[in-house]
């Protein structure tokens, strides 16, 4: 297998990765966390991206204790994402490559976690749980794609627990997904909230707009549900939701595997729901931690390795970016 460097940065998230035959060398990862109450916008995140990308990229290359004569191939995100951000990212990765003289392979963010997932893992052949904070999807394997059986019809559920964090003013460091999670952690109440599947697809929207009224609408009272019930009661709806619509696939397909990949993927709530429904089904539940759940660098790396194996490179003018980019689109033309 070829030694890939990867550029990460369709969000806030700015990795580098250096991956060699299925081992990670190198994955530092820096993120831009804006105030509390406010989220990233994609002018700022873009420019804390280009001030800090070189910087990264450097120290990968010290992790991982190889120079540029030693790097095969580059790989870079080209979507879905933030177009200012990721068009910033993927322009440092075309100067590096030319400047090396090295060929170059755009990746879809989404496939880059599903394909860390399967190679952090060990997972064969799984139905996956992609749920982030610009993505929430459910998929599976097909033939040379992946194939999508349900998915989001708004917002993400990363972005849901995100602007919820934003109306509660919780900090945004390290993720106010993180500390939403955090604070459920102490709520016992349960409070109702609309419950919207739709088939195999789940929204979103309805029930933030319902918890931001119930949290503006709160008195003083001792009745009044708490920041931490309404975090607690937001995660175990959202969640059952995601669990329903993954459980349905695994049973259209046959599937006794589940992975479990993006930033939401991390969440231990999620996946102690999910690893319950698939004790209840005899099934097997992959997950990772936060180090390859969250975007990196390295993901990107080894999905470029992938495609790069296959003999697919990317010339450099069709080498643009573009914020929507399906999993689906994707020829995966290097696992049978």
């Amino acid at each position: 297998m070829p030694m890939v460097l990867g550029f990460e940065g369709s969000a806030n998230k700015l990795g580098v990765g250096i991956v060699c035959d299925g081992k990670v060398l190198a994955n530092p990862r820096l993120t831009y966390t804006p105030s509390p109450g406010h989220g990233f916008l994609p002018r700022d995140t873009a420019a804390h991206h280009m001030a800090c990308v070189l910087g990264l990229t450097r120290r990968a290359l010290d992790e991982a204790g190889v120079s540029p004569d030693h790097i095969d191939c580059v790989a870079f995100t080209k979507g879905p994402g933030m177009g200012a951000p990721l068009a910033c990212v993927a322009c440092v990765a075309r100067t590096v490559a030319q400047l090396w003289d090295r060929p170059l392979v755009a990746v879809n963010h989404c496939v880059g976690h599903i394909e860390m997932g399967r190679m952090v893992t060990g997972a064969n052949n799984p139905t996956v749980l992609y749920a982030s904070g610009g993505n929430t999807q459910v998929s599976c394997p097909g033939t040379r794609r992946y194939r999508i059986f349900g998915e989001t019809l708004d917002i993400a559920v990363g972005n849901c627990l995100d602007r919820f964090a934003r109306v509660l003013q919780i900090s945004n460091d390290p993720s106010p997904g993180y500390n939403i999670e955090q604070l459920a952690r102490e709520g016992s109440v349960l409070v109702e909230l609309p419950y919207t599947v739709k088939g195999m697809d789940v929204s979103f929207s309805g029930i933030l707009s319902h918890i931001e009224e119930v949290a503006a609408q709160r008195s003083d009272g001792d009745s009044a549900p708490s920041d931490a019930d309404l975090c607690f009661s937001l995660q175990e709806t959202v969640f059952a939701m995601l669990v329903e619509v993954t459980e349905r696939a695994m049973a259209h397909t046959h599937s006794q595997e589940v992975l479990i990949v993006g930033g939401v993927g991390c969440n231990l709530r999620l996946q102690a729901m999910m690893e319950r429904m698939c004790e209840e089904r005899g099934a097997q539940l992959y997950s990772t931690n936060e180090s390859f759940c969250v975007d990196n660098g390295a993901m990107i790396a080894q999905t470029g390795a992938l495609m790069y194996t296959a003999n697919t490179i990317t010339p450099l003018r069709a080498s643009s970016t573009t914020q929507r980019f399906r999993t689906d689109e994707v020829e995966v033309n290097w696992r049978e």
